[in-house]
């Protein structure tokens, strides 16, 4: 559903949608308060047809997450749906659940909407194929073979326990092909079971294999992947940009555009985003993102000085041609050190602007303000490019907590310094990297001895 502007105001989705749209046009009297308030505001609607209520479940994330609509509540954090990693690299490779694509040499599966689903479907498949899930901890024997489990799960697995890396990766094929969709004879064969559970009036057993069949096809369901492109159709923003040139007193419409937003928490990790709009529309290929580089801490202005200053003057330096409009995130204090940018580099800058939250006003250099209704089309076309540069900022950052907090995992590690740990990442540059190197290689690193080399792949190998 979409406003006079163009926004998008709620996403939602139904397996009838003429039953869903009459839970929305209805006699006023009728509608809760807050249906009331956002039918106030919808003026048109698109509507996209899928498969299945999975690939609705996962459309519908997508967009929310997108165009983070004022009416929707569900799905606006930067959370993302689990999937399932399979670490090839390993010699004895694990499943398990992650939410977002770190590493390399690794085989993913999903999205999964149905994330109890998932989890059900991976405690069966560790008993139906033998694989290991990531909580467990194998050991290399003597004679070359692996023991999956130390413990009771030894006893009730239907496989063998000490397995060579081979037989391993026989069933962890099997287990991808399952995951891959290949399920429809297990579940004929759950089918069956339930079945003659029910007729043998088990009830509670027949029960558990429905729910249990239930989960798996829920899990194996194949559904399109609506992770890159958007499937709505593109908007004609010539209009648009025709009514922000007029608003910004520029002498043609700005067909090019780049806003750059910056991103930290609490002064860490800071970052910084550049999105770029072509025809109005994102060029993702443009996009590129900065880490600040000159100081460390909390300064906003600082930092888009630096990176105002390092995008122009490498494009200067390149002899390629500045965007039409250059958009700040933020109010008088940012634009003017974006300008700043361009005085240092002694470079002509582009028609620039700031978008302040506060009412969306445009900022000018000079100091002006400019407020438009908000039903302009402009104004609706530079808050979505805002908010675009918002979305990748975050998206940045969130990615570099990620990072760090996997490499702390080398702080929990007894008996390893900060000297050490240092050397350790100075050298393999990542723990991923660090969990691909053989002992002799982590002995090769200042102050890691034989033995210790052997302990931290075995504590890696356990998380």
């Amino acid at each position: 559903m979409k406003d006079v502007a163009g926004l998008v105001v709620y996403v939602g989705k139904a397996k009838d949608l003429k039953k869903r749209l009459a839970s929305y046009f209805m006699p006023r009297q009728r509608m809760t308060p807050k249906v009331a308030a956002m039918m106030d505001t919808v003026v048109d609607l698109e509507w996209h047809e899928v498969r299945s209520e999975t690939e609705a479940l996962l459309l519908e994330g997508k967009l929310i997450k997108r165009w983070r609509p004022r009416w929707n509540i569900l799905f606006r954090d930067d959370k993302q749906f689990p999937q399932v990693r399979v670490d090839l690299g390993d010699p004895i490779p694990r499943f398990r659940i992650v939410r977002v694509r770190t590493t390399e040499n690794s085989r993913y599966f999903g999205p999964f909407p149905h994330q109890q689903a998932v989890r059900r479907t991976l405690n069966e498949m560790r008993k139906q194929f033998g694989i290991l899930l990531g909580d467990t901890l194998p050991t290399l024997l003597p004679d070359g073979r692996w023991r999956l489990y130390g413990d009771v799960r030894s006893q009730i697995q239907k496989l063998p326990n000490e397995v060579t890396t081979e037989a391993y990766a026989a069933r962890v094929t099997a287990a991808c092909g399952f995951l891959e969709g290949k399920a429809g004879e297990w579940a004929d064969q759950l089918e069956v079971e339930m079945r003659t559970a029910a007729t043998a009036r088990d009830y509670e057993k027949a029960a558990e294999l429905r729910d249990l069949l239930d989960a798996l096809r829920r899990t194996t369901e194949k559904s399109r992947r609506f992770l890159r492109d958007d499937p709505l159709p593109r908007r004609d923003e010539s209009g648009a940009l025709d009514s922000l040139a007029a608003s910004l007193g520029l002498a043609r419409p700005p067909t090019t555009a780049e806003c750059f937003d910056i991103s930290h928490i609490s002064g860490t990790l800071a970052v910084a985003s550049m999105v770029r709009f072509v025809d109005g529309q994102a060029d993702k290929s443009g996009y590129r993102r900065f880490k600040i580089k000159s100081f460390e801490g909390n300064d906003d202005f600082r930092s888009m000085t630096e990176v105002v200053g390092r995008r122009y003057a490498r494009l200067a330096k390149e002899g390629r041609s500045f965007p039409e409009l250059v958009i700040i995130d933020g109010g008088l204090g940012q634009v003017g050190a974006a300008l700043a940018a361009f005085r240092e580099a002694a470079l002509t800058p582009p028609p620039l602007i700031g978008l302040a939250k506060r009412e969306e006003t445009i900022v000018f250099p000079e100091g002006r303000e400019l407020r438009l209704p908000r039903h302009d089309v402009g104004l609706a076309l530079l808050m979505r490019i805002r908010d675009e540069a918002h979305r990748f900022a975050n998206a940045f950052n969130a990615e570099l907590r990620s990072k760090k907090l996997r490499e702390s995992l080398l702080d929990e590690m007894p008996g390893l310094g900060p000297k050490r740990k240092a050397a350790l990442l100075a050298r393999f540059g990542s723990i991923q990297k660090l969990r691909k190197a053989t002992d002799a290689e982590l002995a090769e690193v200042a102050g890691v001895s034989a033995k210790l080399a052997g302990e931290i792949r075995k504590f890696l190998e356990g998380r």
